[in-house]
């Protein structure tokens, strides 16, 4: 597949996954929810729709078992260093500057994401 369209692909997915995983960080926060655990249900939803849309539509994978272990695993590293990051910006900046946060750390996140995706979970 051509790098330049799954690479624009994944933008366009990964945008919109990363704006319902802020509104749900943001909507729990809000509520009082502390931040680890807003994070992991904002992660969790992006996921959700994450695996379908990048397996089948950016790199045009059938889906199965064995690449859904390595999503999942993928997902579990970077929603630990995502967790750990948005966390350490509401403990130490607030919870304002942590909602403006968690879009930067997941786009900085989303390239590792894209390189492993790419050449490990659906190749």
């Amino acid at each position: 597949m051509n790098l330049a369209r799954q690479g624009f692909s994944f933008l366009l997915i990964g945008g919109g996954l990363v704006l319902a995983d802020w509104a749900v960080f943001v909507m729990l926060t809000a509520l009082g929810v502390p931040a680890p655990a807003a994070n992991v249900a904002g992660r969790v939803v992006g996921a959700l729709l994450g695996f379908w849309a990048n397996g089948r539509v950016t790199f045009g994978s059938a889906l199965g078992r064995h690449r859904f272990f390595r999503f999942a695993l993928l997902w579990l590293i970077l929603t630990m260093l995502s967790t750990y990051l948005v966390t350490v910006v509401a403990n130490h900046l607030g919870l304002q500057m942590a909602w403006l946060a968690k879009p930067l750390v997941e786009g900085c996140l989303s390239l590792l994401s894209f390189i492993v995706s790419r050449h490990w979970v659906y190749r």
